[in-house]
């Protein structure tokens, strides 16, 4: 049965470094489905993948409708072809760019389509992974139905901490079903502020994992060069593999 993990956060917590990591891990547990929220589309240089075609470029398609009447298959079958066809395969791990988000025309078919073609795809997987967009705009999409575990991201500040409860009152608005909430406070230095540790309980959230500063980050970002190249021994890989084991996906 499909597990699937959606990681949120404002922007510039690391929630694509995160993504990166866990996937890389799952990967070693069965076959894992990709999900870039991003309309920037990151998650494919952290994982080392190609990307040439992304979901919101076949959406744009779909909405214009040419490209589909054209084809002479009923649109459905066309979005399913064009989906097949964006999605970055690789061993262990396929990648699926949502990229940029909807123009001005009117995309209730082409987003219904989507869902259902995206919902079949997930279930060919034993993971889906979705590093979602800064906010909550992807969720309130649904791409995906359901999720399994929501993890919130943060970094050691109010504003981050804030963010994170906004988006865990919304979800019960905004999703169909989620099984579990849980907070992970990135790139700590010198333990967990007082202050921090006390906006998190006072919000009731379940903090699960606080990840270090990791120094090896620096020469893989100057070089562009994936996430995944970091050692075994990275605090950040330890953590995120910590944070798989509590969350019962190892």
């Amino acid at each position: 049965m499909t597990k699937t993990i959606a990681i949120v956060g404002k922007g510039g917590v690391g929630k694509t470094t995160i993504s990166a990591l866990l996937i890389d891990l799952l990967t070693k547990k069965g076959a894992v489905l990709a999900i870039d929220g991003d309309p920037s589309a990151n998650l494919h240089t952290a994982l080392g993948l190609p990307l040439e075609e992304t979901v919101g470029g076949v959406r744009e398609e779909m909405a214009n409708r040419k490209a589909a009447e054209s084809s002479g298959i009923p649109k459905p079958n066309y979005l399913e072809l064009r989906i097949q066809q964006a999605l970055v395969e690789s061993e262990g791990v396929d990648l699926l760019a949502m990229g940029r988000p909807e123009g001005p025309g009117c995309y209730c078919a082409a987003n219904n389509w989507l869902r259902d073609c995206i919902d079949r795809l997930a279930g060919n997987y034993d993971y889906v992974v979705i590093d979602c967009e800064a906010g909550m705009e992807h969720i309130s999409r649904q791409t995906t139905r359901d999720v399994d575990i929501m993890l919130l991201v943060s970094d050691p500040t109010i504003r981050g901490v804030s963010a994170a409860t906004r988006m865990k009152d919304l979800i019960a608005e905004l999703r169909n079903h989620v099984d579990r909430i849980a907070l992970v406070v990135n790139r700590v230095s010198d333990g967990l502020p007082p202050e921090i540790d006390q906006a998190i309980k006072e919000a009731k959230l379940e903090l699960i994992a606080v990840l270090p500063q990791d120094a090896g980050m620096m020469p893989l970002e100057v070089k562009g060069a994936p996430i995944t190249g970091l050692p075994s021994e990275s605090p950040l890989r330890q953590g995120v593999s910590e944070i798989a084991r509590k969350l019962d996906l190892l």
